[in-house]
């Protein structure tokens, strides 16, 4: 066991490397940020100035290795926007846009897995027919046209849900949650489900092929012969033999759902990460780009790392260290 953590451990670190490479130059490549950042105007002494403060007279070797060594340090430089350190600036975001995707993939899950369970073992019935077309629906509605529609029908028609924001927050250790007052749960509610929408149907097929492929095996059969019941069954042995690819979507999934919510988040006007890499893009805000990407990039490479490990947990057979 610990030599495939640290063999995944040591494939992250490369893959960060990797990934901070093209991140840098694939930023860096775009755009001239001091065409925004100084007026037109301004003389050629104030220009050099301005690009010799944000060391960008400097190589782009130089300045990666620069940026590299701040990485190392936990310090990803300076907004040119918002003049404060990019840091700050993420985490003050960041804890909107993790409660909003938390939200949707644990609702998307925790709904999602069971009925498609159920649409696996009866799937002739007239309720798993009933599923299977809201999971179609899941795939085929766009999520800008659904969360409009959201909008529409319960803040416009109904009257009974805010449009937009985050609402009233409560400060848990010090940072500020919705969910934790009535006001932020009714804010929290219509983009959570647009943003569980697709997830919340992608649960339903999954699991449902994985259920009925799983009762035609020979443990299901010789667990059934044991005597035991149909919950049992399903809960004990179906449930876990479709674990891993579940596990699977569930970590990738959650990664996307947090990288790419920036539809649901304009839409609602949700003050997260989405909101600030959209005005980042628009201000050539480079050190924010990049650290955002790299945020993305680490995440997923620490959901997959951490996936790999749930791996091994559920199947003993890659604790040998040969995965």
């Amino acid at each position: 066991m610990l030599v495939f953590v640290l063999q995944r451990l040591w494939q992250a670190i490369v893959v960060i490397l990797a990934m901070s490479v093209l991140v840098f130059c694939g930023v860096y490549a775009v755009g001239n940020p001091i065409d925004v950042l100084i007026s037109p105007d301004a003389t050629q002494d104030i220009r050099a100035a301005v690009i010799a403060q944000y060391g960008l007279d400097l190589p782009l070797w130089q300045q990666y290795l620069g940026f590299l060594g701040r990485l190392i340090q936990g310090d990803f430089g300076h907004s040119f926007v918002y003049n404060m350190p990019v840091s700050d600036l993420i985490l003050s975001r960041l804890p909107a846009t993790l409660e909003l995707t938390l939200t949707a993939v644990m609702f998307a899950s925790l709904v999602g897995i069971p009925i498609g369970i159920y649409a696996g073992y009866r799937p002739h019935s007239p309720v798993s027919r009933a599923i299977m077309a809201v999971s179609i629906l899941g795939f085929s509605v766009p999520t800008f046209w659904f969360g409009l529609m959201l909008i529409m029908l319960f803040a416009v028609q109904c009257g009974c849900m805010p449009a937009g924001g985050r609402g009233e927050t409560l400060d848990l250790f010090g940072v500020p949650f919705s969910f934790l007052t009535l006001d932020g749960m009714q804010h929290l509610l219509l983009p959570a489900l647009n943003l569980a929408l697709f997830k919340f149907s992608l649960m339903i097929r999954l699991a449902r092929a994985g259920t009925r492929e799983v009762m035609l095996s020979d443990t299901v059969k010789f667990a059934r012969a044991a005597g035991l019941s149909e919950f049992t069954v399903l809960s004990r042995h179906v449930l876990r033999l479709i674990s891993i690819p579940l596990v699977t979507v569930f970590g990738l999934e959650l990664g996307s759902t947090l990288a790419f919510a920036v539809v649901t988040e304009t839409i609602f006007s949700w003050p997260g990460l989405g909101k600030l890499i959209i005005d980042s893009i628009t201000s050539l805000d480079r050190p924010v780009m990049v650290a955002y990407l790299m945020l993305v990039a680490l995440l997923f490479i620490v959901i997959n790392l951490v996936v790999d490990l749930a791996y091994a947990l559920l199947d003993p057979r890659l604790r040998k260290g040969r995965a």
